[in-house]
């Protein structure tokens, strides 16, 4: 049995985590902690987690913590890399699953100047694996610290990373334009995702500055092997969970839809969560809602020589808890799909 703990388990990513693990049969849940909600009990937040009722919410205890096999860090940037440094210290058995940006740059010049921070501990920077199973399982397997991607990422890279690696698109040619249910700006507060303003409205947001871009590009430029730059822009769509990409991108000189096909099948055959349509055959938001897949469509425009995919997935499980608990079972050596085999809630 897995005992493991979450930190920061009052906000959206935190409740998908609590409602997966929960369910996992080789997990046991050890600390729930919400500093806010400390002393709370969980079912009196959460009414539909009738597994965790006598539950509570924990304070802050690196100590009691450090006991666990693995932790989920679901904290802002910045604070999480400390807590997981000090966590590490404290027992270097410890498997950690961080959902925050603090691990998943490889440069941490590139990190400072993005989130506009020092990191915490660049020397355990060094060490993290990004969290991508379908490219760097391997690497998951043998990792303490696993940066969890999150949801544009997800969707954009995973989309991508075959046809960059096998050289069908020109990489310098990407354009992706990303819609998010307004569950993907977390739980907040204010005005401007209140329902008044998301409902019956889409908007662009973070044109141009968005801080994912440079997590994408730097995925990307490993797959293409040289330094890449990427369009991408952000859209908010007034439904609660969901992420859908259309990326657009010059074909390679002589590139066909089967040679799209056979690097899908290359790269993902064996993979649990990704599925790969045939061409012009494009997936929907609700093919994938609370599950951990992603679903991919492509059709190419031989009139411009361009190829346009378009991409799925749920933002709160395969772009974030549900990946995370995915990263978890690699790390423990189960099944990757152990606890995560849900079919969509279509309506």
């Amino acid at each position: 049995m897995i005992n493991a703990s979450i930190i920061g388990a009052n906000g959206y990513t935190g409740l998908e985590l609590l409602k997966i693990l929960s369910l996992h049969k080789y997990v046991n849940i050890k600390r729930i902690v919400s500093k806010s909600n400390a002393g709370t009990k969980i079912c009196e937040m959460y009414p539909q987690l009738e597994a965790l009722t006598g539950k509570t919410f924990d304070d802050l205890d690196l100590k009691e913590i450090a006991k666990s096999d693995a932790v989920f860090c679901a904290l802002p940037h910045g604070v999480s890399a400390r807590i997981c440094s000090d966590l590490l210290k404290q027992n270097c058995a410890l498997k950690i699953i961080d959902l925050s940006a603090d691990f998943r740059y490889n440069d941490v010049n590139i990190y400072q100047e993005v989130y506009g921070c020092s990191h915490p501990d660049p020397e355990l920077l060094k060490t993290a694996v990004y969290g991508l199973p379908e490219i760097y399982f391997d690497k998951i397997k043998a990792a303490k610290i696993v940066a969890n991607p999150g949801c544009y990422t997800t969707c954009s890279i995973l989309s991508l990373y075959p046809l960059v690696k096998e050289k069908l698109i020109n990489a310098d040619s990407i354009i992706i334009d990303a819609k998010s249910g307004v569950s993907g700006a977390g739980k907040k507060a204010e005005a401007a995702y209140g329902f008044c303003e998301i409902n019956e409205n889409f908007s662009a947001y973070a044109v141009t500055t968005h801080r994912h871009t440079s997590e994408i590009e730097q995925e990307i430029s490993k797959a293409a092997g040289k330094k890449i730059q990427l369009s991408f822009t952000p859209h908010l769509l007034p439904i609660q969970r969901g992420i859908l990409s259309t990326i657009y991108c010059d074909l390679a000189k002589d590139t066909k839809e089967k040679d799209i096909s056979s690097a899908y099948k290359k790269h993902y055959e064996n993979t649990p969560f990704i599925f790969v349509n045939d061409t012009g055959l494009m997936p929907h938001i609700k093919e994938v809602k609370n599950t951990n897949n992603l679903k991919i469509g492509y059709k190419i425009d031989y009139r411009l020589n361009k190829l346009i995919l378009v991409s799925v997935l749920d933002n709160l499980v395969k772009g974030a808890s549900g990946q995370a608990m995915q990263n978890m079972n690699i790390m423990f050596g189960l099944n990757q799909n152990e606890g995560l085999n849900f079919i969509s809630n279509y309506i």
